[in-house]
């Protein structure tokens, strides 16, 4: 059984109340952990901790924040095989996927903000009597939230930016899969990052979670995950007038045009759509295919989904691996079957599968493709967030975009066509935050990244999040 621990001003430590909490293995289905289940005792001594650290690190040299989270992305790097393996096992997803993206993904958003910081700069305006400039100042204590899909990867992604702006932070990883996070604390502390200017505080989203978001001494909020839980962060932050940077769900459509490249619109979009177990916020959930090509499209694309291994996370050629909870697997299942009900033809998948060995209880799923269903039904409406697409056809461009822009939700699109004005034209016309056009998960972290509507609210990445995690205030100087 291996203990994680929180890491508090500097250093690893066990819980004040002593309550902990199991961490299930997706694989196999069997408790391998357990977490600290924190409470209002322990985000006071993080508190106090970020309090006492936030005047020297705001006023450190950028270029020495800067050194100490090189240092940090550095040890990452140096023990990646045991980051990946630790991924893996606590999400469920192949351990090539672990290397390939999330633990390289993870050094890089370190490096990137930690060089980013070092061009930061701020607006000067002049006119014959008067200089006005930009201060840009840290926030102070801020919270950020990350979700359980891409544990290590989108919680860097967040206190990263936090950190080099000069914030001290509260982190919270999911309860789902926190060991990353708490291998991540060993490297600060390796690295010389000053105590409590990171505090990681495991535990639930509606218990310490909560304590977050209600913290009067917190002065913004980032959080990844669920449109139903972004809702009520807001419904507590906004009116505390904290900063709000969320990014939330996705009904993502995958456009396939009648001139697209065929070969590879159909092997790109089975990645996009079934990645990481389809529990990836970018993956293309809704596949829209012109009726010229319906069919032909359909016949390959199944044909490569059937050829995806569902299995052990830590065999080389496993192409599925587990869901990351019990409650998330059926909650998947239960789309499948009210698809079913709704009027949809499972064309494959649509089964529990359980691999022989160790993981024949763990978590897995088919690879689901349906067709048949209404744009407005339950199924092409709600996040399903698991390895379920379904297909539509479409008769010309107007309806293509109707379809697309046809949900609640506005994250990402994609688009196949070797039409160089329609890919410019339907792009501009879609409701979305990200566009990738002939594409999948392509990403400059110079670039804005969020959604609109009910995907979510802010943007990260690039400068945006530099100035989300800082104070703007002017300065006006008559001459």
């Amino acid at each position: 059984m291996i203990t994680l621990q929180n890491y508090i001003n500097g250093s690893l430590c066990n819980p004040i109340e002593n309550n902990w909490l199991d961490n299930i293995e997706p694989a196999t289905g069997k408790v391998y952990s357990r977490l600290p289940d924190s409470s209002q005792y322990d985000i006071d001594i993080a508190i106090e901790a970020a309090k006492s650290a936030q005047y020297s690190w705001a006023n450190m040299s950028v270029e020495d924040r800067s050194a100490i989270m090189m240092k940090i992305a550095d040890g990452i790097r140096n023990r990646f095989d045991e980051f990946a393996a630790a991924e893996s096992k606590d999400q469920g997803k192949p351990l090539w996927l672990s290397k390939a993206m999330d633990i390289s993904r993870a050094i890089q958003n370190i490096e990137f903000f930690a060089t980013e910081i070092l061009h930061f700069a701020s607006e000067s305006h002049h006119t014959s009597q008067t200089i006005n400039y930009t201060l840009r100042s840290p926030i102070g204590i801020v919270g950020c939230i990350s979700p359980w899909n891409l544990p290590l990867y989108l919680f860097t992604w967040k206190i990263a930016p936090a950190l080099a702006t000069g914030n001290c932070v509260i982190a919270k990883p999911s309860e789902l899969t926190p060991y990353t996070a708490t291998l991540f604390a060993e490297i600060c502390i390796e690295a010389g990052l000053p105590a409590g200017v990171l505090n990681i505080l495991h535990g639930t989203g509606n218990n310490i979670g909560s304590l977050i978001v209600k913290h009067p001494d917190i002065h913004a909020i980032s959080f990844t995950g669920g449109t139903v839980t972004g809702a009520h962060i807001a419904s507590i932050a906004a009116p505390m007038f904290k900063k709000l940077s969320l990014e939330l769900g996705g009904k993502n459509p995958t456009i396939i045009f009648e001139d697209a490249n065929l070969e590879q619109a159909i092997s790109t979009t089975v990645r996009s759509a079934f990645t990481n177990q389809g529990e990836i916020c970018l993956c293309g959930s809704r596949i829209l295919i012109h009726d010229s090509i319906y069919e032909q499209f359909k016949t390959e694309f199944i044909k490569q989904v059937q050829q995806l291994k569902v299995g052990d996370p830590f065999e080389a050629d496993t192409k599925i691996g587990a869901l990351v909870s019990e409650g998330h697997i059926n909650k998947v299942k239960s789309y499948i079957d009210l698809a079913i009900q709704e009027g949809g033809i499972v064309l494959c998948g649509g089964n529990l599968v359980y691999p022989q060995g160790a993981c024949e209880k763990g978590y897995f799923l088919e690879p689901t493709v349906i067709e048949g269903l209404s744009n407005t039904c339950r199924t092409n409406q709600e996040e399903i967030f698991g390895p379920v697409v379904t297909l539509q056809s479409f008769s010309d461009e107007a309806e293509a975009i109707s379809l697309a822009n046809g949900t609640i939700y506005g994250l990402a699109a994609n688009i196949w066509t070797e039409h160089l004005s329609k890919a410019h034209r339907v792009s501009a016309a879609l409701d979305f935050g990200i566009v990738w056009v002939n594409c999948w998960l392509l990403r400059d972290l110079r670039t804005p990244f969020g959604g609109v509507k009910h995907s979510g609210v802010g943007r990260e990445g690039g400068f945006e999040v530099l100035r989300f995690f800082t104070e703007p205030k002017n300065v006006c100087i008559k001459i």
